[in-house]
């Protein structure tokens, strides 16, 4: 099954059967003073050179998320993407769970590049948000990740996470979205705080992939989070992931994308090693 998105430039292509498509994570103000700080001030420039270093760091869909403290995000999300759009030619994932300011910014990305189609983060399995977010989707020719969570909160087990990544790709469905434009998140929680909370997302992406098979996304470093060496963790749970389905990682480019390739090799996604040996030099180089 592919998942294509559309930027400026040439389509991104997401598929079991090629290599693993990264969200660079680096525009969203969660957990970063300085970005939100920026954005509450009206200083935008930060947005364009973080677009850029994630590009550059071989980021192939960029994140946008202008949640912070004291911003508008109906005002401010649309002016964000429309920085990116202009400074990169990758696709845009559109990240916000204000459904004025992602009509907003689908409505500027619309104007901005007619024949695009961006990414949206994310709809879950509550009632509210698929009411609030499929039809946007729909309307706009979008795709969209849906996280494995309901109104009774994220499940413990890998099962339950399946039975909510159903339901959304039943209700996309019935909302006229095509299930090559679902993507689904089966939600990384911190290992520090439950020791099998690697392993049940873990099987939650096996069982996802073998009885859904749509494309697979992770917001993956939350899986490190309040640990040391948070690097490790993550590129060895990222290349698990990718074992067993995960093909759309949201991460830090900059950090992640050697580990990625690494594991693309591995999974024989990587003809003659080529793209694996071009990182070697271009990081010898830099």
């Amino acid at each position: 099954m592919e998942t294509r998105l559309k930027g400026q430039g040439n389509p991104v292509i997401i598929s079991p059967d090629r290599p693993t498509v990264i969200i660079g994570e680096r525009i969203n103000p969660t957990g970063k003073k300085k970005l939100a700080a920026a954005l509450a001030a009206g200083e935008l420039d930060i947005i364009r050179q973080e677009a850029l270093a994630q590009v550059a760091a071989g980021a192939d869909v960029l994140d946008v998320n202008v949640g912070a403290a004291g911003v508008d995000e109906v005002a401010l999300l649309p002016q964000a993407v429309k920085i990116v759009m202009e400074a990169v030619d990758v696709p845009i994932c559109i990240d916000t769970a204000d459904s004025a300011a992602l009509a907003a910014a689908l409505e500027m990305h619309k104007r901005l590049n007619p024949d695009g189609k961006p990414l949206i983060n994310s709809v879950n399995g509550e009632e509210a948000s698929l009411k609030r977010v499929l039809p946007l989707v729909a309307q706009y020719g979008a795709a969209v990740i849906g996280l494995a969570m309901d109104d009774d909160g994220i499940p413990d087990n890998a099962p339950a996470r399946l039975a909510v990544a159903k339901r959304i790709a039943q209700r996309a469905q019935a909302a006229g979205i095509p299930q090559e434009d679902l993507l689904i998140d089966c939600l990384a929680l911190t290992m520090g705080a439950d020791a099998n909370a690697g392993r049940t997302t873990l099987e939650a992406i096996r069982m996802v992939r073998a009885e859904l098979g749509v494309n697979l996304s992770l917001g993956a470093s939350n899986i490190s989070f309040g640990l040391p060496e948070r690097e490790t963790i993550n590129s060895a749970f990222i290349a698990m992931a990718i074992t067993l389905g995960l093909n759309c990682p949201i991460v830090d480019a900059a950090k992640m994308r050697f580990h990625i390739l690494a594991a693309d090799l591995a999974m024989g996604h990587d003809e003659y090693a080529m793209r694996y040996i071009k990182a070697f030099r271009q990081r010898a180089k830099a």
